[in-house]
């Protein structure tokens, strides 16, 4: 659990450094960030399923 936190929280971080560089406006910016963060958290959990199905 607390992986997909971590990669949604970082996701979301990358996400809003990418529309700042873009010059975007603050919900330009929030989007990014919440897309990015959703994108990461689900990378983070298939591969989370994916190890604990190949080590069990």
């Amino acid at each position: 659990m607390m992986i997909m936190i971590t990669a949604f929280v970082l996701g979301a971080a990358f996400g809003w450094i990418r529309a700042a560089r873009r010059k975007a406006e603050r919900l330009d910016r929030l989007h990014y960030a919440v897309v990015h963060g959703l994108a990461f958290l689900v990378v983070a959990l298939f591969v989370s399923v994916a190890a604990g199905w190949q080590f069990s």
